[in-house]
C-alpha cells in the first residue's frame, strides 16, 4: 500500500491545496510572468503559499509547477530550464511538509502542454510524452510522493502524460484530473463517463474534475463519475465560484463559508479528495478541512 493508500485508508478523505496563481499573483507576481520562476528567484514566497495550506488543513499539496513543461516555457523563452525549475518547486515543497511535522503528501503537478496532438494540432503524442517525462523525472527527483496530472481536456493529452510519467516511474501514483466546463464535457467533448472509464484503463489512483465554472458543476462530475465506477477514488477540486471580470482579472467570488457547502456535498457524491482551485486561498480551505471533519464520521 502506498503513502496515497494509507491516507486515504485511515481517514477516508483527503483536503487538497488550493490556488497557487491566484496567491503569488497576490504575493507581487506580475501579470504574463512565469511562477515557475519563482521557484528559483522567490522560493521563500512560494514556500509560504505552501506553509499556510497545510496550516489551513492540507493534506496533499500540489507543487508550483502547472506551467513547468517545456511547451509552456518556451512562451518565456525559459524552455531549457524545465528540470530545475520542477526539482527546485519539488523540494520546496517537500522541506515545508517535512519541517510540518504533518503527514501530508507532495504531490508534483503537472499541467497541459498548451498545444493540439496532431492531427488537430502540430505535436505528436511522443513530443507530449516526452516533454511530460522530463518534466516528471524533475519532479521525482525533487522528492514527490505523488504525481497530479490536472486540467487537461484530451483524452490523448491525457494518456501521453501518463505514458510520459510512466518513463520516468513505473510505481507512483498518478492522480488525474480534466476540467468539464464546456456543458459538462471538456473543451474537447470528453464526458466524466467516458473520462472515468478512459482514465481508470490507464491505471490512475485517483480521477476527477477540477478547474471550470464552480462548485456545481464539479459535483455533477463527481456524481456521473461515481455511478460509473462505484469503486474509483475521485477528485473534486473546483474553482471558488463563477469568474467575473474586474478590470481585465477575473474575480472569484465563493467565500470560505460557500466551499464548506461543496465539500460537504462533494463529500457526499463520492469525492475523496476534496480541494478548490482558481480563485481560492488558505481561508477557503480551512473552511473545507473543517467542514469535512465534522461532518465526515470517524471509524
Amino acid at each position: 500500500m502506498n503513502a496515497l493508500q494509507t491516507l486515504l485508508t485511515e481517514s477516508g478523505y483527503l483536503v487538497a491545496d488550493g490556488a497557487m496563481g491566484t496567491m503569488l499573483f497576490a504575493a507581487g507576481l506580475g501579470h504574463g510572468g512565469s511562477p515557475e520562476l519563482w521557484n528559483v528567484e522567490q522560493p521563500d514566497k512560494v514556500a509560504a503559499v505552501h506553509r499556510e495550506y497545510l496550516e489551513a488543513g492540507s493534506r496533499i499539496l500540489l507543487t508550483n509547477t502547472f506551467g513547468g513543461n517545456r511547451f509552456r516555457l518556451q512562451l518565456h523563452n525559459m524552455e531549457g530550464r524545465v528540470t530545475e525549475f520542477n526539482r527546485a518547486a519539488a523540494a520546496i515543497l517537500r522541506a515545508e511538509v517535512d519541517a510540518s511535522g504533518k503527514r501530508a503528501l507532495v504531490a508534483g503537478d503537472i499541467g497541459p502542454s498548451g498545444g493540439l496532438i496532431q492531427p488537430l494540432g502540430e505535436l505528436t503524442s511522443e513530443q507530449m510524452a516526452d516533454a511530460f517525462a522530463e518534466q516528471a523525472a524533475a519532479l521525482i527527483e525533487g522528492g514527490v510522493d505523488v504525481i497530479w496530472i490536472e486540467t487537461m481536456s484530451a483524452l490523448e493529452e491525457m494518456q501521453a502524460a501518463v505514458a510520459g510519467v510512466r518513463r520516468s516511474s513505473a510505481d507512483i501514483p498518478i492522480i488525474t484530473t480534466m476540467t468539464f466546463d464546456t456543458h459538462g464535457r471538456t473543451m474537447m467533448g470528453i464526458t466524466p463517463e467516458s473520462a472515468i472509464r478512459e482514465l481508470s484503463s490507464y491505471g490512475a489512483a485517483a480521477v476527477g474534475g477540477n478547474c471550470g465554472n464552480g462548485p456545481e458543476e464539479i459535483i455533477a462530475v463527481v456524481e456521473k463519475m461515481r455511478k460509473t465506477a462505484p469503486e474509483a477514488v475521485l477528485v473534486a477540486k473546483a474553482n471558488a465560484g463563477v469568474p467575473v471580470l474586474e478590470k481585465g482579472r477575473p474575480v472569484y467570488r465563493a467565500t470560505p463559508e460557500d466551499m464548506a457547502v461543496y465539500a460537504r456535498q462533494a463529500y457526499a457524491a463520492g469525492a475523496q479528495i476534496i480541494g478548490a482551485c482558481c480563485g481560492s486561498t488558505p481561508a477557503h480551505i480551512r473552511s473545507i478541512a473543517a467542514a469535512l471533519a465534522s461532518s465526515v464520521p470517524a471509524d
